[in-house]
């Protein structure tokens, strides 16, 4: 233990004299690119530097730096010899002023925590010292009637008071530690906010003459991303939708980014530009791993476990809980790959809710996965890509590689790895509006906003918080990739446009025909506009479509909708005007063996 410190004060000694040899200089931060993976800094830096060779240290840079990004400028009056980056350990973390009140606060309940603590010893004592004066009497004489009744009144009402006030003492003393407890954990709540270790560079400079000279300072970190968010508000369907286009962008570079010029890009870094070249594609056996707590055959872990080598799923109550990629350790909640979808990082919920029957390739990243993806992929990643051969939305931008958003005013993101909101942009879209409703799978009505020329938005996938007519109706997710001439926004339930779906036994049967069954099945779906405006309906029902040459289905009556046979679809166009209500009517039936049973 004592070798250690001994140790640890030379470095702290060397760390000094190093600065008091070398100019210590700390850079300020004035611009930050904020890509969809990864981040652009750009510091200044003011130096006054002699004649000749200077070495200089320049703090206050991020933690985690890409080496080959690092540029300086220096106008072209100083010629930067070496650069040398480090990461600085050893500097001192200033408390903040949260932090210090918090301390101040927890001192004073701990003060008041000794008291009763002294009054619960004093209370103890006393107790003792009543009990151990039990003795009642002389050794020659006994006391009498009156002075044995009034010494046991005594005692009773003394051990009474003690164990009362011991009882609030008690109870006092559990209230203040719990205060202190929460007190600790808001401390360090916000120490981990201030406890990120920074960076340096050592700079050897060339100076033709003395003077000051400006720096400025750029390099690529992957320590910060950002994805796209939305606020939509409808104040009637009379009217266009108000769109807030806003960024959540998350830090953790190890430095405060305080009244920074913020640009926000949909590129990403990382990827530099280059081309994709094929490599060799090997075929191989994959391991089977024998983990599955149940057999899941619709959802997206069966997919991957089936198609993918070296991959583990886990699953628990028939659901996704953790993917592993083999090589890496088991995953914990901090240890998960990332999961990308047709190249862009999704969350944990969006990756669960994925259709099996949408996926055309899987992919698993390792070495290279940090690299394209920075420090979310430190466990590998998992790339799918959806058969809607949805290009990559970083394709839509103004100079056809990119777009980017650039904010005037300066902004504060802290190093803490929570979201901050950023607005963007507000728009004023144009919408039409409509609403579906497929009764056979939700009994209620969707109200969907129509939006076209949405291209010119410039939209990337994320989620929408929806507000109608001034009620918070709950969320949706905006995927601008997913539709062509049209993007179509779900906007919640409406309980106004009431969807009835009832089977209509009279005109149901069943009949036997030599060795076939022939049962007949008809519906009717009453819809009722109880608003006060005409609304524009979409809706849906289904029929069932044989997969066996023995079982014939025939759609009887579909009240004029449009059928799609392939799926087993009936679509139909309704106006209801306000408070009418419409009747749709829809019958199949299906000839199959007697002997056999449908799921009908």
């Amino acid at each position: 233990m004592r070798f250690i410190c001994v140790l640890l004060l030379a470095v702290m000694l060397n760390s000094s004299v190093r600065a008091a040899d070398d100019k210590l200089v700390t850079a300020v931060l004035k611009e930050a690119t904020v890509y969809r993976a990864g981040a652009e800094l750009v510091h200044v830096a003011r130096l006054t530097l002699p004649q000749g060779t200077t070495e200089v240290i320049i703090d206050g840079i991020s933690n985690r730096v890409d080496l080959n990004s690092i540029q300086i400028n220096t106008g072209g009056k100083v010629t930067v010899m070496s650069v040398e980056f480090s990461t600085d350990y050893l500097k001192p973390v200033i408390k903040s002023m949260i932090v210090r009140k918090l301390e101040d606060s927890i001192e004073s309940v701990q003060t008041e925590l000794a008291k009763v603590q002294v009054q619960l010893r004093t209370g103890r004592e006393l107790l003792d010292l009543l009990k151990s004066n039990r003795q009642i009497g002389g050794t020659q004489t006994g006391l009498s009637v009156a002075e044995l009744i009034k010494m046991i009144d005594y005692y009773k009402l003394k051990s009474l008071e003690l164990e009362t006030e011991m009882a609030a003492q008690k109870m006092k003393e559990l209230k203040l530690n719990k205060l202190i407890q929460k007190i600790q954990q808001q401390i360090n709540e916000e120490e981990q906010k201030n406890t990120s270790t920074t960076g340096k560079l050592l700079l050897k400079l060339l100076t033709p003459m003395p003077g000051t000279y400006n720096f400025n300072i750029s390099y690529l970190t992957p320590l910060a991303f950002w994805n796209a968010a939305y606020d939509l508000n409808i104040e009637n369907i009379q009217k266009p939708v108000a769109l807030s286009y806003k960024a959540k962008v998350v830090q953790t570079t190890g430095i405060d980014w305080k009244d920074v010029k913020l640009t926000l890009a949909t590129s990403m870094p990382a990827q530099q530009g280059t081309a994709p070249v094929f490599q060799a594609w090997f075929l191989e056996y994959a391991d089977p791993i024998a983990k599955m707590e149940s057999r899941l055959t619709n959802s997206i872990q069966g997919t991957l476990q089936s198609k993918v080598a070296g991959l583990e799923m886990m699953s628990q109550d028939k659901r996704l809980s953790e993917a592993v990629v083999v090589g890496y350790l088991s995953t914990t909640n901090t240890q998960k790959p990332l999961y990308v979808v047709n190249g862009e990082p999704v969350s944990d919920e969006e990756y669960q809710n994925i259709d099996p029957g949408l996926i055309k390739s899987i992919e698993v990243l390792k070495e290279n996965a940090s690299s394209l993806y920075g420090a979310r992929a430190a466990n590998g990643a998992i790339l799918i890509t959806l058969k809607d051969g949805i290009n990559d939305h970083t394709t839509m931008n103004d100079n056809d590689l990119n777009v980017s958003f650039t904010i005037d005013i300066p902004y504060d993101v802290p190093s803490n790895g929570k979201e901050q909101q950023v607005t963007l942009k507000e728009f004023t879209v144009p919408a039409f509006y409509k609403y579906y409703a497929a009764p056979k799978l939700d009994k209620d009505a969707y109200l969907l906003a129509g939006v076209a020329d949405w291209e010119s938005l410039n939209l990337l996938p994320g989620e929408a918080n929806i507000m109608v007519e001034g009620t918070y109706i709950g969320k949706t997710f905006i995927d601008p990739n997913s539709t062509l001439d049209t993007l179509t926004l779900t906007l919640g339930r409406d309980k106004r446009v009431v969807v009835k779906r009832e089977k209509l036994k009279d005109f149901s049967s069943v009949k036997f025909l030599g060795n076939f069954k022939k049962q007949v099945i008809a519906y009717e779906i009453t819809v009722k506009n109880n608003k006060k405006e005409k609304t524009d309906m979409i809706l849906k029902d289904q029929f069932p479509i044989s997969s066996n040459k023995e079982v014939e289905v025939e759609l009887v009556e579909s009240s004029n909708g449009s059928v799609n046979a392939e799926l087993g679809v009936v679509t139909w166009k309704l106006n209801l005007e306000p408070g009418e209500s419409k009747k749709i009517r829809v019958s199949y039936s299906v000839r199959y063996p007697k002997d056999k049973v449908l799921n009908l």
